[in-house]
């Protein structure tokens, strides 16, 4: 298989859903906890990039094997396997691949941290796979978008927080003479729901944009996705609201001194973000207007990222 192809298959493109979180979650962790385990983190970033690329590309196959509809825009340009005439079993061998690095990297983590890493590990890598596989996979659900914000922008960025802080308290499990405990510091973990806030709804956003432009299509592949159930025009509704939502939450932030002062100016980003939705409510395609909702992710995320990791960076200096 051609790196081309490779590329096409896993739509390396994409991955900035999956590392932004990550990234925002380490420099939280150096900002608020003043930590950074560069091995941990070397290990969760191959684990997360890898599993990423399996389950996109997993999804591409069975899109490939389950499409009652073989022509038109989406299928035939948008599918590598289609496109550039992979062999199923060279997609297989790569798919098997990823999976298998992304485990090994997995359990080199679980070792390096506490059983925590595991158990989100396995219920992630499950909802990952059941997303795309299964009697009724998630993604031709109305809760496609919920489960890739809640585990896309949610546990990656728990967890990419988690690893530099596992011995620190957060959370603490223990098997006692057959009693188990479950301590939470209800706090931090709502700080961290807080922060994630942009990249839950930021990356539902770009799912529900997606299975909008797709609604025609989704209907005649039998995929009953939120946009089919609810419309164009509520779905639209959806889209818009989630955004606003976000700016809300930068603001509930920084008046719960959770990010620093600085982080208004991602308030900034509404302009763009607002002339964005504007473009996108005229017109819903993936040649044409899909790609403003991956640069609104980009523009409110990657600003969040960037100055918290400048405070972070700052106080890591003073800190030591």
């Amino acid at each position: 298989m051609r790196v081309k192809s490779f590329l096409k298959l896993v739509e390396i493109q994409t991955k900035l859903a999956s590392v932004i979180p990550f990234l925002l979650g380490t420099v939280y962790a150096l900002y608020r906890f003043h930590k950074f385990n560069a091995l941990n983190f070397i290990l969760m970033m191959i684990s997360l990039l890898c599993f990423d690329m399996f389950t996109t590309a997993l999804n591409n196959f069975l899109d490939f094997k389950k499409a009652r509809k073989k022509h038109g825009y989406n299928y035939e340009r948008h599918n590598a396997i289609v496109r550039d005439g992979l062999t199923e079993s060279s997609v297989l061998s790569v798919m098997v691949a990823l999976f298998s690095l992304a485990v090994l990297f997995g359990i080199l983590l679980f070792i390096r941290t506490d059983i925590l890493v595991l158990l989100i590990g396995v219920v992630s890598f499950l909802a990952g796979i059941s997303y795309s596989y299964g009697p009724i996979p998630i993604s031709r659900t109305p809760f496609g978008e919920v489960l890739s914000g809640l585990f896309m922008g949610f546990i990656i960025t728990f967890l990419s927080i988690y690893i530099h802080i596992y011995d620190s308290g957060i959370v603490q499990i223990a098997l006692d003479n057959r009693m188990l405990s479950i301590n939470i510091d209800w706090y931090e973990i709502m700080a961290i729901f807080l922060l994630s806030v942009p990249t839950m709804f930021g990356i539902a956003n770009i799912m529900l944009a997606n299975n909008i432009c797709d609604i025609e299509d989704d209907i005649e592949n039998r995929r009953y996705t939120l946009p089919v159930h609810i419309g164009r025009e509520k779905a639209l509704m959806v889209y818009s609201y989630l955004y606003y939502a976000i700016y809300i939450d930068i603001l509930l932030m920084v008046f719960c001194k959770l990010t620093p002062v600085a982080s208004l100016l991602v308030l900034l980003t509404f302009v763009p973000v607002r002339k964005n939705i504007k473009e996108f409510f005229k017109l819903q395609t993936k040649k044409d207007t899909f790609g403003l909702t991956v640069n609104n992710f980009v523009l409110i995320c990657a600003s969040m990222t960037v100055v918290v990791g400048v405070f972070a960076a700052i106080g890591s200096i003073a800190w030591r």
